[in-house]
């Protein structure tokens, strides 16, 4: 059995990343509560108090960012990783606290419905908020994919459903405005707190995937077996290849088949030559390999991969 490991986390971008994310939940935050003030719409109450949430989270996603970027140590040889789905799950739960502080205040504007006031200042004013969380969502979402973060990709994708519930906010604060219909306002409140209940869970959902020890997506295993082909030249099979993904890491395990007459130090040149070349297709990877000898191949499984 050989092992491999590739530590090269890009800590440091991760880190700024996350510390960008709580400048602009203070910013949007500050901007949503002017546009509460202005108006008074329980709507745009329901948006400020959602910026709230998303605060509280990217300081958690700071956190479980720092934490999971730690190196192994003794009572973690398998590193931190895990830390991140951990701030997803803490997301969701705080959305779904959220969706009900909202369904409470729009309970009682349904009983008592409020005059929406000044409305075309505070429209503008959330709307430019909704502009910063738009831009920096997308952003969330790329840069979290692209270095298999997925507290990032969590708290972009609940920024963009915080772009949605604005949008829809501002839309129905328009038609209210425009017929006198006051009572649309708390019930756009209820739409939006519907709305990121069903996000919330989600989010939470998708986190505890990753708790569980998901495998690797269908394409990163196909880049797997692909790069095992590529670079398996002197083994014969490699069959019973798993995957597991832990934040940004990627643990690959297989058994290698090689003939029974090669030498062990043939046969160690093998592997280094697979983990090399996984650890360059696969960011991130941890690779495990098991050799056997040739009376070990697996002539019925589908899934084993003939060198």
């Amino acid at each position: 059995m050989t092992t491999a490991s590739n530590s090269a986390h890009p800590a440091r971008t991760l880190h700024l990343i996350a510390m960008g994310s709580i400048v602009v939940a203070l910013v949007v935050m500050g901007l949503k509560y002017a546009a509460f003030v202005l108006t008074g719409s329980v709507a745009l109450y329901s948006d400020a108090l959602e910026s709230i949430v998303n605060l509280v989270t990217a300081l958690a996603a700071l956190v479980a960012i720092n934490v999971s970027t730690r190196p192994a140590d003794k009572n973690h040889p398998f590193g931190h990783h895990k830390a991140e789905y951990l701030s997803a799950v803490l997301e969701g739960v705080l959305i779904v606290v959220a969706a009900i502080l909202i369904l409470k205040e729009a309970y009682i504007a349904l009983v008592a419905p409020r005059v929406i006031e000044d409305f075309g200042t505070g429209a503008a004013v959330s709307g430019l908020a909704t502009l910063i969380n738009g831009g920096w969502s997308a952003y969330l979402i790329r840069r979290g994919r692209a270095l298999r973060s997925p507290a990032l990709v969590a708290d972009g994708w609940h920024l963009l459903s915080d772009v949605l519930t604005s949008v829809g906010v501002i839309g129905g604060l328009l038609l209210a405005a425009a017929t006198g219909f006051y009572i649309l306002d708390p019930l756009m409140a209820v739409a939006v707190a519907i709305y990121i209940l069903w996000s919330g869970s989600k989010i939470a959902m998708t986190s505890m995937s990753g708790l569980l020890d998901e495998a690797a997506d269908a394409d990163i295993q196909k880049r797997i077996r692909d790069a095992i082909r590529r670079s398996g030249d002197g083994a014969l099979q490699a069959h019973d290849v798993r995957t597991r993904q832990a934040g940004r890491a990627i643990f690959i395990e297989f058994h290698l088949v090689v003939p029974g007459e090669m030498t062990v130090d043939a046969a160690h040149e093998i592997c280094d030559r697979l983990e090399a070349a996984l650890e360059a297709e696969i960011e991130g990877s941890e690779v495990v390999i098991h050799v056997e000898p040739d009376h070990k191949a697996e002539t019925r499984s589908s899934g084993a991969i003939p060198l």
